[in-house]
């Protein structure tokens, strides 16, 4: 069978792939590629497309399918896109009728209302294929509308997984040999507000550990720090399972910005919640989103973004040039120049490899516990990269001494 899925975005667009893959070779789908699309910015669109016109290109007689957040907001556009067989949406993609459909060629486009959607699909998948660790979907979409964020349009409002399909699930994770979970949504801290007594984060967690006993390491997606309550923070901080490693929904670090970008917090509550988290766990290390050159940022406002990401030592860094979205309060403010922006995005990222390499130096003849990846490669619990000179088993935990540096990567 000749079938191929393209993924585009983040972690939930993985995870959601291999249930692409697995309803798509269920229904007989053959000769076609799906593409899984992102639209958080305007450049993962622009390669989108550029990756479609390739591939009907190089393979004419392939059928092109395309699904994901780009198709969802913008059906059309990418149905009259010449190289396009079929386009269907964000829950679609989850259904298995979707593909038989498919099959058939019934509709060339295939995409509902998300915002009708209230439920979850709670099909699960097997782990993620060549991945040591397992993506578990907990929750999708989002209730929060920022001033610059087109994805609610592409996801829907917000909706849990059932804490018994995730205890289900995750049990048949840890059966399968997966030692390390991370749950992932669209907006994590959200999750159980509209299930049947309101189970937090917090509570769903506590609840998967002590159910799951098998998991041995456990990791979140991304945060937001407004939304942490007092047994989400306990689990961050006391629980050994919990990796080191928090990544936040940062976005900015000055107030005006933070404001205008219609966040949910201020940048003294990011600092109040690490120096509150280190207090318990100073081993922790963060990563986060951070938008650059968002519309009306002055020099001294980005300058306040950088400066906090120096303080915090935000490490594991995703730095994203702010992309206008067509429709979004944010398109229609005062835009900040396009060299400005990247000039922007290179100090934060330059930044970002200063505080990377001074950590990782840091490590030099200390024994880490790592999992592997690859046969030469695994990740350290605080999600550093870890060349092995030895082989490895993937998806087995080892201890292994740090023994140098070689093109900015730890060897061991």
């Amino acid at each position: 069978m000749s079938l191929e899925v393209v993924t585009f975005g983040c972690r939930l667009n993985i995870y959601e792939s291999e249930l692409i893959e697995k309803h798509a070779k269920k229904a007989g789908i053959d000769n076609a590629i799906i593409f899984n699309s992102c639209a958080v910015t305007k450049e993962a669109e622009r390669k989108l497309k550029q990756a479609i016109r390739k591939a009907k290109n190089d393979m004419p007689d392939r059928k092109i399918l395309v699904t994901g957040c780009a198709v969802q907001i913008s059906a059309e556009k990418y149905a009259k896109m010449p190289e396009v067989d079929n386009v269907f949406g964000n829950h679609e993609k989850l259904v298995q009728n979707t593909y038989e459909k498919l099959v058939i060629n019934s509709e060339p486009i295939l995409v509902n209302d998300i915002m009708s959607i209230k439920d979850t699909a709670h099909q699960m998948v097997d782990g993620v294929e060549n991945k040591s660790k397992a993506f578990l979907q907990i929750q999708n979409g989002c209730n929060h509308r920022c001033t610059f964020c087109i994805i609610p349009y592409g996801r829907g409002n917000s909706r849990s997984v059932p804490v018994g399909e995730i205890v289900k699930y995750a049990q048949n994770l840890v059966d399968k040999g997966y030692k390390e979970l991370v749950l992932t949504g669209v907006d994590i801290t959200d999750y159980g507000l509209d299930l049947p007594g309101k189970p937090s984060l917090g509570n769903m967690i506590g609840r998967l550990l002590k159910m799951v006993s098998g998991i041995q390491r456990l990791r979140l997606s991304s945060v937001d720090v407004a939304e942490i309550d007092d047994e989400l923070f306990d689990i961050i901080t006391k629980e050994h399972r919990f990796m080191p490693h928090l990544h936040l929904s940062l976005q900015a670090g000055d107030d005006m910005i933070l404001k205008r970008m219609k966040r949910r917090h201020s940048r003294q509550q990011v600092i109040d919640f690490c120096n509150k988290v280190w207090k318990y766990r100073p081993e922790l290390i963060l990563g986060a989103d951070v938008i650059a050159g968002f519309p009306t940022e002055t020099d001294e406002m980005f300058q306040n973004t950088y400066d906090l990401v120096d303080k915090l030592n935000i490490m594991h860094l995703h730095v994203f040039p702010y992309s206008s979205r067509e429709n979004t309060p944010a398109a229609r403010m005062p835009q900040v120049d396009g060299k400005v922006i990247k000039n922007r995005a290179k100090r934060l990222r330059d930044l970002r490899d200063q505080l990377m390499q001074k950590h990782i130096k840091s490590k030099i003849g200390k024994e880490e516990i790592i999992l592997a990846e690859s046969d030469n490669h695994g990740y350290t619990q605080d999600y550093c990269k870890v060349i092995s000179k030895k082989d490895l088993k993937k998806g087995e935990i080892y201890r292994l001494t740090i023994s140098s540096i070689s093109d900015g990567q730890l060897i061991a």
